[in-house]
């Protein structure tokens, strides 16, 4: 009796004497990479060994889009290192909704490869000059303006 009520005990956040490290859990997140896969073979391939690791709940695999969806308690990083095992080319996905976006044309966001309604997600750091893309803006705003004199006029 006196040890179950120790283990309730340390379920519940008190002392049990024992001096056990409560383990940090991992928190339930979704993991998207993007995955080279040609055949149903490949497919089967990727989702076993991401479906061997622990703490995984789900893997859903798009292959039209090449892309496969982690879902539980685990890193990026391992599932990206667990995905890259099986000899296929992995990277963490890198698209977005196209309207996500404020400007999907840049250079550095269009992608062509890639999926419907998606462009490259561009990292927190990148900018691609946006003094000079301001200067253009103004630049094309200004092109038909009564103000400046040397603008286009079109009747």
């Amino acid at each position: 009796m006196g040890g179950t009520l120790e283990y309730l005990s340390g379920l519940l956040g008190g002392s049990g004497g024992h001096g056990h490290k409560k383990k940090k859990r991992k928190q339930l997140q979704t993991v998207e990479l993007k995955v080279r896969m040609d055949c149903e073979g490949c497919e089967l391939k990727v989702k076993s060994a991401l479906s061997s690791l622990k703490g995984v709940q789900f893997v859903d695999i798009n292959r039209k889009q090449q892309k496969v969806t982690v879902v539980g308690y685990v890193e990026a990083s391992k599932v990206l290192k667990k995905a890259q095992s099986t000899g296929k080319k992995a990277e963490i996905w890198p698209y977005v909704p196209y309207n996500m976006v404020s400007q999907p044309y840049v250079a550095g966001t269009y992608d062509k490869r890639a999926p419907p309604g998606y462009v490259r997600s561009t990292e927190p750091g990148y900018a691609p000059s946006t003094q000079a893309i301001g200067r253009q803006d103004e630049r094309l705003t200004n092109m038909f303006s009564d103000e400046d004199p040397n603008s286009c006029s079109v009747m």
